[in-house]
Parts: structure tokens; sequence; C-alpha cells
């Protein structure tokens, strides 16, 4: 294997090319810098030796970063895309068991019922979000996701054995708790390990699960609805089927899952090399482990964490009426259960492919607000036709055009998530910051989703004009609020070159841990 070594570049120090009068004197001068000749100024400039030894070496480190990308694929992904695929199973299959007799034998056959066991889940799920995502921060992450896998696995395995409403309540309560340390922590891991040019994706192809679990649950609902002359109920087999591989999975989870690049025996020492030079250009490499408090407070205290949360909430409306809903919707256009259920499949089909592809235009963009806002666009789009379009003894063409909002918002509703989680990311500071920032994601942004629990009750099918209403209202909500934050950013942006005397060449360390998204060149 090929061996790194650095080459000595010759650079004149930054020029100072502003006004100082009219810098803020907080903030310390970055600049610019110049080429060895003196005659070039570059903006984060990491320009090797023009020689064939420094081309060789460009050449050789781009293939061993290629090869790194690619064990920490197979190594973290599995787990992370197996997980949520779990957890999506364990959460969403209560609109599956509901048209599989649940509603009927346990929640006395009443919609509120339905709704609350609903609304039981996000309850749990927003309180423990951010003590949830900071004991990955404190404890190694592979430890904390592979306990909450284990809680919520064993609470969703139970579901199969209620027998009343309470006892259900319960079982959706523990399954938040349990999901609660898992989704916003396995974002967390990931930006342990992977650059922001390589998040967004990376957290597409785990949040893709999510969509996968969709398709795998309507087909697995359906192959369910088959089974004939059971001894037990089919939706008990349902809760049974799905809930004890993911025991299985949370054991597997914290043997096996590599836990962090400073310390993981999945590396060699050039392999934690390259890793960790790869993040330190970045300033994300923090060598004590713990929660660092101040970063705590930064974060509770930015007005910007409010505002990109509620419009993650804006967005989890919509994902919440998804997949509480969808299977109703679709029997709405006169199916019966079990072929209702069959096609949920098609339109979490289509959102895997958008989303993925969309996650990698992102990364390659290095774009976050344009691509959420358009995926708000295609949400108001479907809501609207759904709105619009009778539900009711409808022609070939409107039931085309009703199967097409469904796909336009199960879309919106997934692809949204990586995008704003990479976002959120990439603009903290501390890994302590960032943590308690993606927790605050899902203890502000699921907010909405309790709304969601209670907008499609039965006496409104098939049209569902209430739900349809409240879900145009925020996406367009959604939609302003992140134009807002697009706008905002690229303002500061500017400001920060303009005062700090342009963008600090790559690599150029950054007191993150002190200064949080402060820190001059942030």
């Amino acid at each position: 294997m090929s061996r790194h070594v650095s080459l000595p570049i010759e650079e004149k120090p930054y020029e100072q090319h502003i006004d100082d009068s009219n810098a803020d004197p907080t903030l310390q001068q970055i600049g610019t810098r110049t080429t060895a000749a003196g005659t070039e100024t570059e903006k984060g400039s990491t320009r090797y030796a023009s020689s064939e030894t420094g081309l060789a070496f460009k050449d050789e480190n781009k293939k061993a970063e290629r090869r790194l990308l690619l064990k920490l694929d197979m190594a973290i992904l599995p787990f992370a895309v197996l997980l949520y695929l779990s957890a999506y199973l364990d959460r969403g299959n209560l609109a599956n068991a509901r048209l599989q007799g649940l509603q009927k034998s346990v929640l006395d056959n009443s919609d509120q019922n339905y709704s609350i066991a609903l609304a039981m889940f996000f309850v749990t799920y927003i309180v423990f979000s951010v003590p949830g995502t900071l004991l990955a921060r404190q404890f190694l992450p592979s430890r904390s996701i592979a306990c909450g896998a284990m809680i919520w696995s064993i609470a969703a395995t139970c579901q199969a054995a209620t027998f009343n409403k309470a006892g259900l309540f319960v079982c959706r309560l523990f399954v938040g708790i349990g999901e609660a340390m898992f989704g916003q922590a396995m974002a967390l891991h990931l930006s342990y390990w992977y650059t922001k040019h390589d998040l967004a994706k990376r957290v597409g192809l785990f949040i893709s699960a999510g969509a996968l679990a969709g398709a795998f649950g309507g087909l697995l609902s359906y192959g369910v609805s088959s089974i004939k002359h059971s001894a037990i109920p089919q939706w008990r087999i349902l809760f049974l089927i799905e809930g004890c591989p993911s025991v299985v999975l949370a054991i597997c989870t914290f043997l096996f899952m590599p836990t962090r690049p400073e310390t993981s025996r999945y590396l060699n020492e050039e392999e934690r090399t390259l890793c960790l030079t790869r993040l330190n250009a970045e300033s994300n490499v923090e060598t004590s482990t713990g929660i660092e408090w101040g970063g705590v407070r930064r974060c509770l205290m930015d007005w910007k964490t409010y505002v990109i949360s509620l419009a993650y909430s804006c967005m989890n409306l919509n994902l919440g009426s998804v997949g509480g809903f969808l299977p109703t919707i679709i029997k709405g256009f006169g199916y019966s259960n079990a072929r209702a259920q069959l096609f949920t499949v098609p339109p979490y089909a289509v959102a895997l492919v958008f989303m993925l592809l969309l996650t990698s235009f992102s990364d390659y963009k290095q774009s976050r607000g344009i691509p959420v806002a358009c995926v708000f666009i295609l949400g108001l789009i479907g809501w609207s036709i759904l709105l619009a379009v009778p539900a009711s003894h409808i022609s070939q063409s409107q039931y085309s055009a009703r199967y097409l909002a469904c796909i336009l918002v199960v879309t919106a509703g997934y692809t949204n998530i990586p995008l704003i989680i990479s976002w959120q990311s990439g603009c903290t500071g501390s890994q302590s910051q960032r943590a308690t920032s993606l927790g605050m994601l899902n203890s502000v942004g699921q907010c909405l989703s309790l709304l969601a629990a209670f907008l499609f009750p039965s006496k409104e099918g098939p049209q569902y004009r209430k739900g349809a209403i409240v879900n145009i209202a925020f996406q367009a909500l959604g939609l302003v609020l992140v134009l807002a934050m697009t706008a905002w950013y690229r303002y500061e942006n500017k400001r920060r070159d303009r005062v700090e005397g342009g963008r600090p060449p790559k690599g150029t360390p950054l007191n993150v841990v002190e200064q949080y998204d402060l820190a001059p060149g942030k």
C-alpha cells in the first residue's frame, strides 16, 4: 500500500486586502493567500507542487480516499440502512395493522383511539430526542444506538401481545424512546466519519431505508393479509414478523458497528491518518469525548436552530400524514384493504430513487437550501391535487391525478429529511453543538407530527379536505422559511468574507471548540 507523505509548499503570508477600519474587532483576519510566484491570489487554495512528484502524490491520495470511503461505506452504511429500515417498519406498521383489524380488536373501533396511539410515539420521541442524541456524544455512538434499537424492537414486538388500548399506548411510548436514541444520533455518527462533501448522500442512503420500509411494509402487509384461517389475528403476525428481527439487529450493532475514527479497530493506522486528515480540514475532529455544555448552550440560544427546526416540522407534518394514513387515503380510491396496501409500494419506490438523486446533486453542488425548497414545492403540488380533484366517483384521469399526488407527497415527505439534517449539521461548530442541533430537529421538528395524527378521521374520507388544507398551509410555510434562511446564510457568508478578508485556505484550523459556528472562517 502506498505511503502518504506531505510535500512542503512555500507560501507567502496571508495578504490583508480590506480596510481594517470597517472590520469587526472581535474577528481575526484570515485573508487569502498567494501562489509561490506571488502573482495570483487564490481563496481557499490547496495547490500541490507543480512537479511530477506532486502530481503523483495527488493522484495516489485521491485513490486512497476512494478506497477509504468504500471501506467506510461497507462497514457503516449497512448498519445505518438496516436500523432505519427496522425503525420505520416498527414505527409505521400501525397504519397497515389498522386495515387488518387492530382498530376493531384493541382500540374499540375508535378513530380517536387510533390517533392517540399514533401520537403516543411522538410524545416520547420529541421529549427524548435531545437527550438521546447527546448520549451518542457522551458515550460511543454505536453503544447508545444499539441500546435504543433494543428498546424499540422489544416494545414493537410486544405490540403483538396487547389486548387493550392502554397496553398499545404504552408500547408506542417505548418505541418512541428507543427511536429517539437512534434517528439523529445516527446522523451525528455519520458526521464523525464523513466530510460535509460526502455527508448528504450518505444520510440520504440511510434515510432511503425509510422509503424502502414503506414499500417493503406494504408488500409484507399484503403477504400477511393472504394468510387465511390463522390461529392468531393477522395484525399480531405483522407485529411479530417486523419486531423480532430488530432484536437480533440491535445485538449485532452493539458488537460490530464501528465506533469513532480515532479509536476504531476497523481502520489501520494509515487509513486512520487519512480519515482524520480529511476531517481536520473541516475542523471536525475533537480528541475528547463527553458533552461540552458550552456547545449545548450555544445551540439552544441560536435563533437559527429554531427556524430550521420549524421548517423540519413542516416537513414532518407531511411525513406523519403519509406514514399514518397513506393506506387509508389509497383505500379511498375504491380498493380492498389488501390491494390498498399493495398500491402503497410505488410511491415509496419513486421517493427512494428521487431522494438518492437529489442528495447526490446537493453534495456535488454543496447547496442545501434550494433543493429543500424544490421538495417543498413538490409537496405543495401533491396536496393541492388531492384537495382539488374529487375522490368519489372519479374517472380514470382523476384517479391517475390523485395517485400522482400520492407519489408527490410521499417523495416530499422523505427527500427533505437528509437534506435538512445535512444542512443543520454543516452549519454547526463543535460536535456537542451539532448533537444538540440534530436533537432539536426532532424535539421541535416532530411537534406537527402530533397534529398529523388527528387530520384524517374516517368520517371525512375519502376526500380528507381538512388534512389536505393543513398540509398545504405548512408546506407553504416551510417553503418560505427555507428560502428566507437560504438568503440569510448567503448574506452572512458574504459579510464574513468581507470582514475576515476572504475565506481561509482549505485546512486552516478553526476555533470551533470555543467559538462554535461563530469562529472566524466558519
